[in-house]
């Protein structure tokens, strides 16, 4: 049986855009995306969703008194539509404990470094990026984990390394970022997750072969 899944997104959705592609291409382990929350109205990623024929809705944190009302709702909401898996693809609200105790390894995030270098509290969109700039690493990428109660901190699916560059700025890095390791390692991480290949052991996620 498939697994459903919903992607959580609050911008433009291009990590959204990628799982769409992969889904277009039967790249996700037999998974297929039944759902897309926004947490905003107007987010264009509900455009993409709506163009690829996938239901859109609207959990918007606008709507709620705290972070905890909108977690709430959240997964009633996920409940309701019967989902397996939850990617947060760009979600820019952090979720309360309730989340991650309604889908315990099943909510994957993608995080544009290599965790746990700048990650955290206020580490997000191009700020990851400012940072690694400014430390001087010469290798960032992407982390796809799942999702525990310490933010950024679950256990680690997949990474993927991205060379920084001479003359790099923060939106040149996020952009090589997105497209050699987030857009890759992301349909990769739901694929195996929905092949049942992802065994959780302590901090260590093993992939077990097909």
């Amino acid at each position: 049986m498939s697994k459903r899944i919903a992607v959580l997104v609050s911008g433009g959705g291009t990590n959204l855009q990628a799982l769409i592609d992969a889904q277009g291409r039967n790249e996700l382990g037999g998974g297929e995306i039944v759902a897309v929350i926004a947490s905003k109205p107007g987010a264009y990623a509900l455009e993409r969703a709506a163009r690829a024929g996938i239901p859109g809705y609207v959990v918007a944190r606008k709507d709620y008194p705290s972070s905890q009302a909108m977690t709430v709702a959240l997964v009633d909401k996920l409940r309701e539509l019967d989902i397996d898996l939850v990617v947060l693809a760009g979600f820019m609200v952090i979720l309360t404990q309730e989340m991650v105790q309604a889908f315990p390894n099943a909510i994957l995030n993608v995080h544009p470094a290599l965790i746990p270098s700048f990650c955290g509290e206020g580490c997000y969109g191009l700020h990851v990026h400012e940072k690694a700039l400014a430390y001087g690493v010469k290798v960032t990428g992407a982390t796809v984990h799942f999702v525990s109660e310490e933010c950024d901190g679950g256990p680690i699916v997949l990474q993927k390394a991205v060379y920084i560059q001479d003359g790099d700025t923060p939106e040149v890095l996020q952009r090589r970022v997105m497209e050699q390791a987030e857009w890759v390692i992301l349909p990769q991480a739901v694929s195996l997750f929905c092949q049942g290949r992802l065994r959780v052991e302590g901090r260590t996620v093993r992939i077990l072969p097909q």
